[in-house]
């Protein structure tokens, strides 16, 4: 029998979520919380929304030993941070998710509560961090390392040997040259290129990406 899982979170990301969880034939899906009333009863797929994220510990005792977060972000992470600690907390194994259709190389290494969306490439001796997205047709290359809690959206591309740091947000379509680091906190804009370094807690914008906000966690 298959190891039971819930995904906390019920919107646009969980869904992905959900049909790699059907894809890859690696888990029961029980269902899907949310706090969202209005949401409760709804099937996604053929699982139900069970609740609010309060049954969470409920599940835990009932013996769901995974969790993945179904909540996304648009380039603030933190509520996925804290959502994730939750999980932690109530002793959840966070499950890691990878389309079959991704390509990943042998030598990466992958934290926990992972989820790696169709078509994405992740070449050799990446590091990836606890509770990351890569997101549908992103592009990782060799030597890069993103902490935890980074999103890299939707056909980003992060050249070799660039560093992320923890909860920072690369958007849609969005680029790099190899060995930049982009500091905690950042929020790349869509379609943005960067040049030279990020520091902490900075919003970059454009063509080259230029540093338009600096703001605190």
């Amino acid at each position: 029998m298959l190891p039971k899982m819930v995904i906390v979170g019920a919107g646009g990301h969980a869904r992905v979520l959900a049909e790699i969880v059907y894809l890859s034939k690696q888990f029961q899906l029980v269902g899907f919380t949310d706090p969202d009333p209005k949401l409760k009863g709804m099937m996604i797929f053929d699982a139900p929304v069970l609740g609010a994220d309060g049954i969470l510990a409920g599940l835990r005792s009932q013996g769901v030993e995974n969790a993945i977060i179904g909540v996304g972000s648009s380039g603030n992470n933190h509520a996925r941070s804290l959502l994730f600690e939750e999980i932690i907390r109530i002793g959840f194994q966070p499950a890691v998710l990878i389309h079959p259709t991704a390509v990943l190389s042998s030598t990466i290494k992958i934290g926990r509560g992972v989820a790696v969306m169709a078509r994405a490439v992740i070449n050799p001796y990446t590091r990836i961090g606890d509770n990351v997205i890569v997101n549908t047709g992103a592009i990782i290359e060799h030597d890069c390392i993103l902490g935890d809690h980074v999103h890299v959206a939707s056909g980003a591309c992060l050249s070799g040997g660039v560093r992320v740091g923890r909860k920072s947000f690369i958007g849609v379509g969005a680029s790099s040259i190899q060995n930049v680091s982009i500091g905690e906190g950042c929020l790349i804009g869509g379609g943005a290129a960067v040049v030279g370094d990020i520091p902490d807690h900075s919003v970059a914008l454009g063509v080259p990406a230029r540093i338009v906000k600096r703001h605190k966690e």
